[in-house]
């Protein structure tokens, strides 16, 4: 039992991925999720608008409770609640407030981001309340002081709206990111396992002698995975729809140009894992190495901005983040393409980094071996394969008389001395 139990240690020794998998990993999803894991979104972006604009501004400015939270990232005195609506539409801003009346506030609240929402609402829930604890005080003063019940200024009234998803379902939110995770799933996991078992079976190296670019292989081995998972996207997106009233308020045209673009990422993704792995053991860790990040740190499950910075930037660098940007704008908000333009863009740009890359790996995989200069069979000039001009034993510069060249040229005998060799 101790000769196994060594045997198995010097295997986990060399195996350098299951030791990754087994130490590090388990670490690195201790910090980096422990610091994720929060659905309590601190800070909210605004848009005012109206003719009290300014005044709204300054309030915020000057209360604590306000300042602390909310941050004014567009004000427009002229704005209307059409523009208020399209700024939460575009994803400008987490909620709009339209100031036409200092003493009737109407909050826009974007419910497309659920967190968010319920945030604001808390929020605004003990701005009211405080508003009408300030409305009685001051009532309490005028009244000490004998004036009027109607001298005293009254509450300003908020009023709230949760637009695009006004009863906060979270199966709204969670359906088209889910579309997202399906995809990736099919294009990494799937895609890398599939060609990996093309090099177990050696069929893949069979690719180098045929007269195919490495573009070509990639595009027809993902081929039949991309259509698959298109199919499997359209179905998702139908039964979403029916099961859970999900609305498609947007264009289907930017939908399926940001799912084909991210497709090609995961799909990109899938082949250079499996470009640089033996065995589809070694393809499924590195493949849930690189699902689980998107999983939870791409917005999906955990909103981006409650997340620490330290954290927070690795989910601008996964692709499954935009492609949720592209599903949630798209289903819930109607976004259109000026909407949108900045993460189709990034995804654009990630399928052609990924899949130069994929290409380029693959070219190197699957290419035959140049021979060196100066051996029949790429061996060195002084080695010992039969590819050496003295047939094995570096010697062809200290040849003695009468002995055969390469060629075979008779020696002073007259007997071909290499046609044993080549006998052999």
């Amino acid at each position: 039992m101790r000769a196994v139990m060594l045997k198995e240690f010097q295997e986990l020794r060399r195996d350098r991925r299951t030791v990754a998998l087994l130490v590090v990993m388990p670490l690195l999803l201790l910090v980096i999720f422990g610091y994720a894991a929060n659905f309590t979104v601190e800070h909210l972006t605004v848009t005012v608008v109206g003719s009290a604009a300014a005044d709204v501004e300054d309030r915020i400015d000057e209360d604590d409770l306000l300042s602390d939270h909310l941050e004014v990232v567009a004000s427009d005195p002229d704005g209307t609640e059409a523009d208020a609506e399209e700024a939460l539409r575009d994803d400008r801003s987490d909620l709009a407030i339209v100031a036409d009346d200092p003493a009737d506030l109407q909050v826009l609240i974007d419910g497309s981001n659920l967190f968010a929402a319920q945030s604001a609402i808390t929020l605004f829930a003990q701005v009211q309340q405080s508003l009408a604890q300030e409305a009685a005080q001051q009532a309490a003063q005028a009244q000490a002081a004998g004036e009027a019940p109607a001298q005293a200024q009254a509450a300003p009234t908020v009023d709230v709206e949760i637009l695009f998803n006004p009863d906060l379902k979270t199966s709204w939110v969670m359906v088209p990111a889910i579309i997202g995770l399906i995809l990736t799933f099919i294009g990494t996991v799937i895609t890398s396992i599939g060609l990996v078992r093309e090099r177990e079976a050696g069929t893949l190296e069979q690719l180098a002698v045929m007269p195919l670019k490495a573009s070509g292989v990639i595009l027809g081995k993902i081929t039949p995975y991309f259509l698959l998972a298109s199919f499997d996207m359209v179905l998702i997106t139908v039964l979403g729809m029916l099961l859970f009233g999900i609305p498609f308020n947007g264009p289907v045209a930017v939908f399926a140009v940001g799912a084909a673009l991210f497709l090609f990422v995961v799909l990109g993704i899938g082949v250079l894992i499996s470009s640089v792995s033996q065995t589809t053991g070694q393809a499924i860790q590195l493949a849930l190495m690189t699902l689980l990040p998107q999983i939870l740190l791409s917005g999906m499950i955990f909103p981006l901005s409650a997340m620490a910075p330290g954290v927070r930037w690795i989910g601008y660098l996964l692709p499954l983040t935009y492609f949720t940007e592209v599903s949630q704008g798209v289903m819930i908000r109607g976004a259109s393409w000026d909407a949108l333009w900045l993460p189709l863009t990034i995804l654009a740009v990630m399928a052609i980094v990924v899949f130069g890359l994929a290409v380029g790996r693959l070219r190197r995989s699957i290419s035959p071996a140049k021979p060196r200069a100066g051996g029949g069979h790429g061996h060195r000039p002084g080695g010992h394969g039969r590819g050496s001009a003295d047939g094995g034993h570096g010697r062809a510069a200290h040849r003695a008389p009468g002995e055969a060249d390469a060629a075979g040229v008779p020696d002073a005998s007259g007997h071909d001395a290499a046609a044993p060799e080549a006998a052999r």
